[in-house]
């Protein structure tokens, strides 16, 4: 893909960012389900790293290779005529140029960025992850390359089975929000916030767009549109469902050669 189709991929996406009209990401994990979220009308294609590595035989969280995981998306990317925005984990330990230039080679329109440290499980710090992604914009914006960037915020899915109430850890979530939006982050992505009056509070509080995970106990579409959402993802909800399926069948299919 030429360098300037790749631009018209980025601005359409960023275009589509639009708070209170959201674009829906159904995340999808091959060629084939890329190409099945397009044939369905959805103007983006976003990946989930959790059904990618799956497919190629890995754990997530940075179980795959870069290479491959990039690789595979690269295969996305050349599938369809839409824009491809890339779940890029944590950036698989690479500096922040070397990122780029991967991604520019996929074609990628976007990435995520997650500010988790998967060699530790913990989060990074957040000045230092901030200084990281900054160091990714420069690193885009010297090449042309004008990638959206959704910085996601892994503030409440650390807090996953804690008790703690998702309304206490809105604070430490915004500012997080801000230091990755100043540092050139298009979009922030604060995964597994689903109670509503913490998810209204941060959307205003948040000076740029907001990717809500979309969760059965969460708000439902029409209510995270209301809320201000810009982009709703499913992550790998649609690939674990897909698979629950098909084992599914597997069962019945053996359970009938008894």
């Amino acid at each position: 893909m030429t360098e300037r189709a790749t631009n018209d991929r980025c601005d359409r996406l960023r275009s589509l960012q639009v708070p209170g009209d959201p674009l829906v990401l159904p995340n999808a994990w091959d060629v084939a389900t890329a190409r099945a979220v397009v044939a369905a009308g959805f103007p983006v294609v976003a990946t989930t790293s959790g059904g990618v590595a799956a497919t190629l035989g890995y754990e997530d969280h940075e179980g795959a290779p870069g290479h491959e995981m990039l690789a595979a998306a690269a295969r996305m990317v050349a599938g369809v005529a839409v824009p491809v925005t890339v779940d890029a984990e944590a950036g698989y330990g690479m500096e922040a140029g070397e990122l780029v230039a991967a991604l520019a080679r996929a074609g990628a329109a976007g990435c995520n960025l997650e500010d988790t440290d998967h060699a530790t499980g913990a989060q990074r710090d957040p000045a230092r992850h901030a200084a990281w992604l900054r160091r990714v914009r420069e690193a885009a914006d010297a090449e042309g390359y004008r990638l959206v960037v959704n910085a996601r915020i892994d503030v409440f899915l650390a807090a996953l089975g804690a008790g703690r109430p998702q309304g206490d850890l809105v604070g430490e979530a915004l500012g997080r929000a801000r230091a990755y939006l100043e540092a050139g982050a298009d979009c922030v992505y604060p995964i597994a916030l689903r109670e509503r009056d913490a998810l209204a509070e941060l959307i205003a509080g948040t000076p740029g767009p907001v990717n809500v995970l979309a969760l059965a106990r969460g708000p439902s579409l029409g209510e995270l549109t209301e809320l201000g959402a810009a982009r709703i993802s499913y992550g790998t909800l649609l690939h674990r469902d897909a698979m629950a399926r098909f084992e599914g069948v597997l069962e019945e299919l053996r359970s009938r050669g008894r």
